[in-house]
């Protein structure tokens, strides 16, 4: 590859502007394992590998961007859940954060259960085979055709998250002649720490019927009243991206206090209570999360003081990791374009993709680490914003972080941590195809998701 001059922005750190970043690392060339899926490495030659393939070979067969998944990670982290937690819990991961047909089989595999939110994930589960009992459906606006579509296949729960969704799907249950199993999904109040536009347990906000007010109690009566239900437990989710259990403590103190109203009116011990998913993960080596078993136990004890001071039975525990699973899994393969360094401020390193393909940076100012894989540098570090190709200055995959001061259009570099809300929310702005998803295991790679085509595009546009 050319590695042509250029004029380098600032690279040490008595001339950085002011910035949230931290000081340029030891050695560019090091891969953080904190944030990189398990099987990735450098090979002798300083490229990087997943799987026991290199990513210059992975970018020749199936181009950049590129999603690159580590099936081994994957599995181990869905194994490491699913082991937790034991056999007196259920681990729903949630299919939002990334779902495919081979994600379905491989979280089958592995003894996971699933959690939908569309008609479109439901359907991508049952072509897949995921037993329908073993999925929850979630959503706060159901349509009448996903309700009809889930309770016919025979889902194992369907969270309801209103009082006009409690009466639908009795009504589409009995109509169909059957008794739906269901949860009635709370906000407790909890401010979780984390973005503003993905806490989800505060009371103003489109999620869940809140516990303030006896609105979630009044929700209780009415789908015990109600025939075409049998009403199972409480559902709770305070937010996304978390590393403080105090939320969750919280949470389950004020479901338990539910719990124990529903039994002293009803004379009803309800057997199960979700505490939701949102544990957070590590985009950067800044970031600190804690392993499934840490979490499993801080999460079980908790509940079972609760309980316990409420002189209740232990219910069924469930769980809903999703980002926690497949976040870390993956990472984002671009090769670098234009290279434009601002004399005082940074220098701007353009790639083929961009928010098209990660819309978390633009929309909740995430975070990410990245790093130069098709080779190692003994160049000093130069301060970067990676930018994407689209038409928007807010067209940024990573603010600001530390890439090698020789960095040339043709080299490759990844950003990793992307398993995560990254294709399941990428788009097709300024027409941008969206890149194909790669599985990676063992010395060999398949497209689990392919590319897409201008052919793809020009199908749907009939006009």
């Amino acid at each position: 590859m050319s590695r042509s001059a250029h004029p380098a922005g600032p690279r040490h750190a008595d001339v950085l502007p002011e910035g949230h970043y931290s000081a340029p690392p030891a050695d560019l060339n090091t891969l953080d394992p904190k944030v990189w899926a398990q099987t990735v490495t450098r090979d002798q030659d300083g490229v990087v590998t997943v799987g026991g393939i290199d990513v210059k070979a992975l970018a020749e067969e199936h181009g950049t961007p590129a999603y690159i998944v580590d099936e081994t990670d994957f599995r181990a982290r869905a194994r490491a859940w699913r082991s937790a937690f034991g056999t007196d819990a259920d681990v729903f991961y949630a299919g939002k954060a990334f779902l495919s047909r081979a994600i379905v089989r491989w979280l089958h595999e592995e003894g996971l259960n699933l959690d939908v939110c569309s008609g479109g994930e439901l359907a991508t589960a049952l072509s897949a085979g995921m037993p329908a009992d073993r999925i929850a459906f979630h959503g706060n606006n159901k349509s009448t055709e996903e309700i009809h579509r889930a309770i016919e296949a025979g889902v194992g729960r369907i969270v309801l998250d209103s009082f006009q969704e409690i009466v639908r799907v009795a009504h589409i249950a009995q109509s169909l002649g059957k008794r739906q199993r269901v949860q009635i999904r709370i906000t407790v109040g909890v401010e979780a720490h984390t973005h503003e536009f993905i806490a989800t347990a505060h009371e103003d906000q489109k999620f869940g019927i809140p516990l303030a007010g006896g609105q979630a109690a009044e929700a209780v009566r009415r789908a015990l009243r109600l025939d075409g239900l049998e009403l199972i437990g409480i559902h709770s989710h305070i937010g996304s991206q978390i590393f403080d259990m105090s939320g969750f403590e919280v949470a389950a103190h004020r479901v338990v206090g539910l719990l124990k109203d529903v039994r002293d009116e009803h004379g009803v011990e309800l057997p199960e209570i979700d505490l939701g998913g949102g544990l957070g993960i590590a985009y950067t080596s800044d970031d600190d999360p804690s392993e499934p078993h840490e979490i499993a136990k801080a999460l079980t004890e908790i509940v079972t003081r609760e309980c316990e001071g409420a002189k209740l039975r232990t219910p069924r525990i469930s769980v809903e990791p999703g980002r926690a699973i497949v976040g870390p899994t993956a990472f984002t393969l671009y090769e670098v374009g234009t290279i434009k360094p601002l004399d005082g401020l940074r220098t701007y390193v353009s790639v083929d993709g961009g928010m098209s393909d990660n819309i978390r940076t633009a929309l909740y100012d995430a975070e990410y680490s990245v790093a130069l894989v098709s080779r190692t540098s003994d160049a000093g570090p130069m301060l970067a914003r990676v930018v994407g190709k689209h038409c928007e200055s807010g067209d940024i995959v990573v603010k600001d972080a530390f890439l090698p001061a020789d960095l040339a259009p043709g080299d490759l570099i990844a950003v990793p941590a992307t398993g995560a809300y990254c294709r399941s929310m990428a788009s097709n702005y300024n027409h941008v195809l969206r890149p194909p998803v790669v599985a990676v295991n063992d010395g060999e790679s398949r497209v689990i998701v392919r590319r897409e085509t201008e052919e793809d595009l020009l199908r749907l546009d009939v006009g």
